[in-house]
């Protein structure tokens, strides 16, 4: 069977998993796996199933997070936004928040 998933993809959510901090916290399902110092995040959809890596300043990184906050989970997504940020200012995540709201992603 094949899987629509990296290699990469199944083997960052084993590691989660085995973990527990880097997917869930507290029984909180996280959205967002940063990647390559805020370049790019794997992108944890719950309404496909399907996890995918994407540039976080590109055009199918906005959809994506649109999508989610289209399906109600804009709020959870913005406070992870504010999370890496907190953990990793030098990764730009503020910013990529701030381009989304202003793109109307959460319907601000």
């Amino acid at each position: 069977m094949a899987s629509n998933t990296s290699k990469t993809a199944r083997a960052s959510v084993r590691a989660g998993q085995a973990t527990g901090a880097a997917l869930s916290v507290l029984g909180e399902f996280k959205y967002l796996i940063p990647l390559d110092g805020g370049k790019h995040a794997y992108v944890r959809n719950l309404i496909t199933g399907k996890t995918v890596r994407l540039g976080t300043g590109s055009d199918a990184f906005a959809e994506e997070i649109r999508t989610l906050a289209a399906a109600g989970h804009g709020t959870k997504i913005r406070a992870e936004f504010a999370a890496l940020e907190a953990a990793e200012p030098s990764h730009g995540w503020a910013l990529t928040e701030k381009r989304l709201v202003e793109a109307g992603i959460f319907g601000d």
